[in-house]
């Protein structure tokens, strides 16, 4: 069992996004659900955060307040996982996934005055 030190939970406005490395590919089929994976570290709490997630120039969904807006081309399709935000992960999930949807995904998170982003794809 692993234990969360408390102060993980509260929020900060110092911290960076990562992408966590991985050793092989993943393989990725037409009509799967795929994760593009996106965290906050140091580990802390992003549910008062702003996470914008972007496609190119496409608005891939929003979260704001407690609420995910899916962009308009991405209705049932984006979402967060609204349940792992309080440990930093602001990783967005992709359903049904297509050829159009293969590239770069960009990921900006807000906290604040403090404004983190990063280029997440196949790079």
């Amino acid at each position: 069992m692993r234990v969360r030190p408390s102060f993980s939970l509260f929020l900060s406005d110092d911290f960076q996004l990562v992408i966590p490395q991985t050793s092989q590919e993943a393989q990725i089929y037409m009509g799967s659900k795929i994760i593009v994976t996106c965290h906050l570290t140091p580990e802390i709490c992003a549910i008062a955060m702003q996470i914008k997630w972007f496609k190119e120039t496409d608005c891939v969904c929003i979260y704001k307040n407690g609420h995910v807006i899916e962009g308009r081309n991405y209705k049932d399709k984006a979402s967060l996982d609204t349940h792992v935000l309080q440990r930093g992960n602001v990783s967005l999930h992709l359903n049904n996934f297509s050829v159009s949807d293969v590239g770069d995904y960009y990921c900006q998170v807000i906290s604040g005055d403090r404004t983190q982003q990063i280029t997440v794809g196949d790079r």
